[in-house]
């Protein structure tokens, strides 16, 4: 008698998640032609607002995320959730909301929720684990609210002053400042909002946030990463200012003008990352991986010969208890004595 085996084939079989892309491109069309004009503007202010240059890589870097997370992905755990259509709402109201009272940091801000709205209505939760870095690393590439940009400008203006200042006068560069103006002999070095070193913060944490998603570490050398965007910007930025003051300061007046408004933007990413590569085996040397558990050594008998080993003693079969005799002692007979 054979034995034989049936292969049942559902419907999905072999094409599981693929059911997804119709639905998923219908609704991609709408949300694109929905947030068409927030599109144009985002474009409009990364081709026009330096401090907003790299916008055009973080989409492509989302991109890359989700195929650097694709292992990730169980399309056979797909399922559309409800739960999504609450994210939805919640996106196309805030968006709605803000285009009534001229909001527009808020108006862009609203793509974000609605994009995680559509991934948890399609996928689920499946879907939303998986896209979730992708999802909010998108918020690199919207510009910050001008009150914030503000509010952030003028401290980092006088700390940024302040420090190349110091810095110079540390080198023996007769530097001094009044405001936010450096006066080294005869010329001025102006630190305005441009060069307050807000642009390379944004950028650096964009950089930051970008190592620590793709790299397989510890939970605090994550975090560590990420908030050495600060210090990292902050060093840039005055390496920038006390290079050109240096450059004034040997007489190359149009080099120094050139390297402040045009090459430094060029070689503070370059500086950037070699911070982060030297951070990164920092870390490495600092914090060591914990040692896992040796198992202890096996001492090595010496080998018994052929002989020995080839024979062996038959063990006696063990005996249940009423079977064990208890053999007594002879007791010693009476001599006899002739009198």
């Amino acid at each position: 008698m054979t034995n034989t085996t049936e292969t049942v084939q559902t419907p999905c079989s072999g094409y599981q998640g693929w059911w997804l892309l119709a639905p998923l491109g219908l609704c991609s069309l709408a949300l694109s032609w929905t947030f068409w004009p927030t599109f144009a503007e985002l474009a409009y202010t990364w081709n026009t607002n330096q401090q907003y240059g790299h916008g055009w890589l973080v989409p492509v870097f989302a991109v890359y995320l989700l195929y650097h997370r694709r292992d990730q992905l169980n399309s056979a755990k797909l399922r559309p959730s409800l739960w999504g259509l609450v994210l939805l709402t919640a996106g196309l109201g805030m968006r709605l909301t803000s285009t009534y009272l001229y909001f527009h940091s808020i108006e862009q801000m609203s793509l974000i929720p609605c994009l995680i709205g559509l991934t948890v209505l399609l996928g689920g939760s499946a879907a939303i684990r998986w896209a979730w870095p992708s999802l909010l690393f998108l918020v690199f590439m919207i510009p910050l609210p001008f009150s914030v940009a503000t509010a952030l400008a003028g401290p980092l203006q006088s700390l940024a002053t302040l420090s190349a200042t110091f810095l110079m006068q540390t080198m023996g560069l007769p530097a001094i400042s009044e405001g936010n103006v450096i006066f080294l002999n005869e010329h001025q070095i102006g630190i305005v909002e441009a060069c307050s070193g807000l642009r390379m913060l944004v950028v650096f944490f964009a950089l930051s946030t970008g190592v620590v998603l793709i790299s397989n570490r510890h939970w605090v050398d994550r975090t560590i990463l990420f908030f050495s965007a600060i210090p990292i910007a902050l060093l840039s930025n005055l390496f920038r200012i006390t290079a050109t003051g240096v450059l004034y300061n040997l007489g190359m007046s149009e080099t120094a003008n050139h390297f402040f408004h045009d090459l430094a933007g060029w070689f503070m990413m370059p500086l950037a990352m070699s911070m982060l590569f030297v951070e990164i085996k920092l870390l490495d040397a600092l914090f060591l991986d914990k040692p896992q558990p040796s198992t202890p050594a096996v001492t090595s008998l010496p080998r018994r010969s052929a002989a020995v080993t080839a024979t062996r003693v038959p063990s006696r079969p063990r005996r249940k208890l009423s079977e064990v005799r208890v053999e007594q002692e002879p007791q010693p007979q009476p001599v006899e004595t002739n009198p």
